[in-house]
This record gives C-alpha cells, structure tokens and sequence, in this order.
C-alpha cells in the first residue's frame, strides 16, 4: 500500500490531509447536517416552537452526543466538551438558523440537494476524524484493550445517543476495526493513508446514497455472505429484493424518505391552519 502511494506522490497529500483542520468549515458543514435531521423528526418544529430550550439541547446532543458518551466511557465528565466556547456557539447558531430563519430560507438552501450533497461528503471527513481520534485515546488508555479501543472508536463516529444499525453506524464499527489495528501495528498502513482512504469511501458511498435517496447499505452482500458461512443464515439479495410486487402487480409508489415525509406534514398543517 505504502509503494504504490509512493509511485503516485501521495503519501504527502495523505499526511497533509490527516492534519488538516476540521474547524471552522467541517465542523460547520457537520453540524448542519446532523441539525437537518433534527429537524426532520417528527414533531421536531413543534418542539421549537413551544420549548426552543428543548429544542436546543436535542440539536446539542445531536451534535456532541458522541463526545459525550466516548467521555463517560474513558472515565471523563460528559461536561468536558461544552468548554469549547467557539463550537457550541456555532452549533446553536446552524439550530437557530434551520429553525427560525425567515421564510426557512437557511433550511431550504441547506436542503436543496446539490449542496446537500457537499455538506455530507464534509460531515464524513470529521465523522474519519472522530473514529481515529476516538481509538487512538482509548489506546492510551487502554494500551491491550482493543475491545475498548473499538467500542470507543465506534461511539465517536456515530451521530446520536441512540444508535440505529443503519449504513454509517456500521462503517463507524468497521472503521473503528481498522483503526484499532492500525493502532495495535496490525494493519501495515499508517494512519494518515487510512484516514485518507477510509474518508473517501464513508464520503463517495454517503454522497451516492443521499443523490439516490437510498437507505441500504454497502455492506449487505459482504454481511449476507459471511452471516451465512458462520451462522448458517440464509443468503439473501438484500432489502430491496423483499419488496419487488409480484408479476402482473400494479406497481406501488415509491417509499419517501424521512425528509419528504416530514416536510409533507409541515405542509399539510400549514394549509389547514390556513
């Protein structure tokens, strides 16, 4: 791996790029989106309107959930993230913007898609930072508890207190994996390249999943494959196969995303209060 990042001259980008800093622009871009999915929660723009406290302090823990949790578990208080001034500030200022923008204008250009697309190949570079950081602290905590090293890695790459196994909670666990081997000299890479590589694919397959609206996950055939060599599971052609109509069916609608069901809902209350 180290030879052919050499012929091609860039194992000096990848060390580059593994310094680079993530505040202010990655940071920013990661609390939008993590915000944006707040708000598309049910309920979510009722809870703004009525409690903004609340409202909040769920946009805080949909941001620093993660620092959060990776504290407590390394024996830290939950409190020590919120010292940094510069970062809360600017996350409540993106959850006052998605909320109470007039006219929803902050919302609506955040949301179009083109720049939506930005905005999460961004997020995934701090979400690779996250992971690394969070191995590489539990390493030296822990310097044989490569458990603790994964656990820890994994909770710092996911977004939210509850975790869904949805496609980048999962790449948060195997990136987590690799790290950790990295970390013990068990992966011969350093750590700059797989940061670099590890953070284009979380990006390339989170840009191409949100252009397509897609919830599956890149992993189901490598995961349907080895559940049925160890566990005997049957193979399966994903989730997608189970919902194809029989033949000579009418053809149902599409599934909505999460973000077009909720924003329908904003809409048809809107027109009744009208």
């Amino acid at each position: 791996m180290e030879n052919v990042l050499a012929v091609l001259n860039l194992g000096d980008f990848a060390q580059a790029f593994s310094k680079m800093g993530m505040f202010p622009v990655f940071d920013v871009a990661y609390y939008i989106v993590s915000i944006l999915y707040l708000k598309y929660e049910p309920g979510s723009v009722e809870v703004s309107r009525r409690s903004p406290v609340a409202s909040w302090l769920c946009a805080m823990l949909y941001c620093f959930s993660s620092y959060i949790l990776a504290d407590i578990m390394l024996g830290s208080s939950p409190l020590d993230y919120f010292q940094y001034n510069s970062h809360i500030l600017l996350a409540s200022a993106v959850w006052y913007l998605i909320f109470y923008c007039p006219l929803n204008l902050f919302y609506k250009c955040v949301a179009f898609l083109p720049v939506k697309l930005v905005l999460v190949a961004l997020k995934e570079v701090v979400r690779t930072r996250k992971i690394a950081a969070g191995v590489h602290h539990a390493h030296h905590a822990y310097h044989h508890g490569y458990f603790i090293m994964v656990i820890v890695g994994y909770v710092k790459g996911t977004s939210q207190l509850l975790f869904a196994l949805g496609s980048p909670t999962k790449a948060s666990l195997y990136g987590a994996i690799l790290f950790t081997l990295q970390e013990s000299h068990w992966l011969p890479v350093s750590k700059s390249v797989l940061i670099l590589v590890f953070t284009l694919f979380m990006a390339t397959t989170k840009v191409v999943m949100t252009a397509r609206h897609s919830h599956g996950s890149p992993f189901s055939l490598v995961e349907s494959w080895t559940c049925h060599l160890l566990f005997g599971s049957p193979l399966g052609g994903g989730e997608e196969d189970n919902h194809h109509p029989p033949a000579g069916a009418a053809p149902s609608s599409p599934l909505k995303s999460k973000e077009e069901l909720s924003e329908g809902a904003r809409k048809r209350k809107a027109k009744k209060a009208e």
